[in-house]
């Protein structure tokens, strides 16, 4: 752990010595302008060092540029950096109960709920806790991209208009929903939907919309979006390394929980606005935007309802975890339960979210035990 120190003439007594803060590492795989490194990690870092009560700082390596997404949970263990952001994608032997988790919320239809769910459910349950510790680290905070839609050439509107589609996925649930329709499912790197739509080596692909102006511009290729919520992929915005939270005094955890709350609030409604944007842009430049006809929208709470009761005994097989059906039913409660309390706020505010958020999660923590 990296520290400021009283400079040596402070400390000859020969001047009086201002407080410092303490200076921390943060790593975080994604570009600074990607939302999940400018609201959570570079906000963060220029609100805390404003911060008296928190009296930390955090220097953020960004771009994987410290450690890569995939040795980040190595790189907070090994105190390399003591917070980063973590997706248990990238490492389904050491977490797999996490990934259970990203499994379930195949039938997610809010992201806000998911993240705060996730959240939650992150730092309440004492098997998502203990997983987190057994690798190293303590889960404080989790994000979610936006719902997926259908992002393709030629519309999707009914399930027979899935049928022989060339569609790119993500796998797991994804997959399986794809062959439901009838679909092809394809695995390619996001990086190669752009070329594969505008060749034909792709009808489709399942995507959050914001790829459809930011960084991939498939609006640049795509002729229409298909709205029908097929769920969102969850991930750690913040994990610390235990011996640098033991290290905080109890006003300085307080403090970090404050600033955290806001950053995974700033990210979801950022997320939120991107959303909007992409699907306002899309329509300007001539994308059909579709609804999905009864049919399709059965279809779909059909494979998710028999999907939902399966996930038990498919996580026991393919991941090798005790029966994981309590934790899928607290899940799944955090998440009706945050919908309902989103109802009375304004999601557009930041700090009306992050206030729900001390209020319903880190307020209930007791700090002095949570970590230990």
């Amino acid at each position: 752990m990296k520290r400021l120190t009283i400079p040596a003439l402070a400390l000859s007594g020969l001047i009086a010595a201002p407080a410092m803060a303490d200076n921390f590492i943060a790593t975080n795989w994604l570009a600074p302008v990607h939302i999940l490194n400018e609201q959570p990690y570079q906000r963060l870092a220029e609100d805390i060092a404003k911060d008296k009560a928190a009296n930390i700082t955090f220097e953020v390596y960004s771009s994987g540029s410290l450690v890569p997404a995939k040795a980040t949970m190595q790189g907070i263990r090994d105190n390399v950096a003591q917070l980063g952001v973590v997706y248990p994608g990238y490492t389904p032997s050491e977490l797999p109960v996490n990934n259970v988790l990203n499994d379930l919320v195949f039938t997610s239809d809010d992201a806000l709920a998911s993240a705060l769910a996730y959240t939650e459910i992150g730092v309440t349950n004492d098997r998502v806790q203990g997983e987190w510790r057994k690798n190293g680290g303590i889960f404080l905070g989790g994000y979610s991209t936006p719902v997926y839609y259908f992002i393709c050439m030629d519309p999707i509107r009914t399930p027979d208009d899935a049928k022989g589609k060339k569609i790119r996925t993500a796998g797991g649930a994804q997959t399986n929903w794809v062959e439901s329709l009838g679909g092809v499912p394809v695995s390619v790197p996001i990086g190669d939907v752009y070329s594969g739509l505008s060749r034909g080596s792709l009808d489709c692909t399942m995507s959050d919309p914001t790829n459809l102006d930011k960084g991939n511009k498939f609006w640049e290729v795509a002729k229409s979006v298909t709205t029908l919520p097929m769920g969102v992929v969850m991930g750690a915005t913040y994990v610390v390394n235990p011996e640098f939270w033991n290290g905080l005094s109890g006003e300085q955890h307080t403090a970090l929980l404050d600033h955290l709350a806001l950053g995974l609030a700033r990210t979801q409604i950022t997320y939120a606005a991107d959303v909007a944007a992409a699907m306002e842009g899309s329509r300007e430049r001539g994308l059909e935007i579709i609804e999905p006809d009864a049919a399709l929208t059965d279809a779909l709470a059909s494979f998710q309802s028999n999907f939902v009761s399966d996930l038990p005994a498919k996580s026991v097989a393919d991941r090798g975890i005790d029966d994981p059906a309590a934790l899928i039913d607290a899940f799944l409660a955090s998440q009706k339960a945050w919908k309902q309390r989103l109802a009375g706020i304004d999601r557009e505010d930041p700090e009306a979210v992050a206030k729900l958020i001390r209020d319903e999660v880190y307020g209930k923590l007791d700090l002095e035990s949570f970590g230990k």
